[in-house]
């Protein structure tokens, strides 16, 4: 991690009374930088916030939106929540699928894309969500998926 990086996980925990509650903005941080969290990424994420390493990885591999192996250029989530299948997002995944060329858990062979399902993408006004790096896509239909796509060619 570039002191940079470690500059501003510093300033992150300044904010805050216990340097445990930084460790969410800390993780997107290294994360950011380093494209997934390494195990050498993750110590030294637990080095310069003074934490146990143990703890920070326990966070970082309980929350989807944190990568522990590498991804592709752009992440893609397909909300699969109850409002998101009721309106469709099956037909949206599986046409992401037909695009990508790749399952769920999956990297496309040229790295652009990787493919992923998400719990709640906190968008059940909006359903189907699907999440493409930090952009939110609402409604989304299986026609929509290949120009959703292209954008980010």
């Amino acid at each position: 991690m570039t002191e940079r990086a470690r500059e501003e996980i510093r300033r992150l925990a300044g904010l805050y009374e216990h340097r445990q509650s930084a460790l969410l903005p800390a993780l997107f941080v290294a994360q950011q930088e380093a494209g997934y969290l390494s195990p050498e990424v993750l110590e030294s994420v637990a080095e310069t916030l003074e934490l146990p390493l143990t703890e920070v990885t326990s966070v970082a591999s309980f929350y989807g939106l944190f990568y522990l192996e590498p991804v592709g250029r752009h992440v893609v989530h397909v909300c699969t929540n109850l409002s998101c299948m009721l309106n469709g997002c099956q037909r949206v995944l599986s046409r992401m699928q037909e695009v990508m060329g790749v399952r769920p858990g999956e990297t496309t062979p040229d790295g652009r894309f990787s493919l992923r399902t998400a719990e709640c993408l906190g968008a059940c006004e909006e359903a189907p969500a699907v999440l493409v790096d930090e952009d939110r896509w609402a409604a989304v239909t299986p026609e929509e998926v290949e120009p959703l796509l292209d954008r980010y060619r």
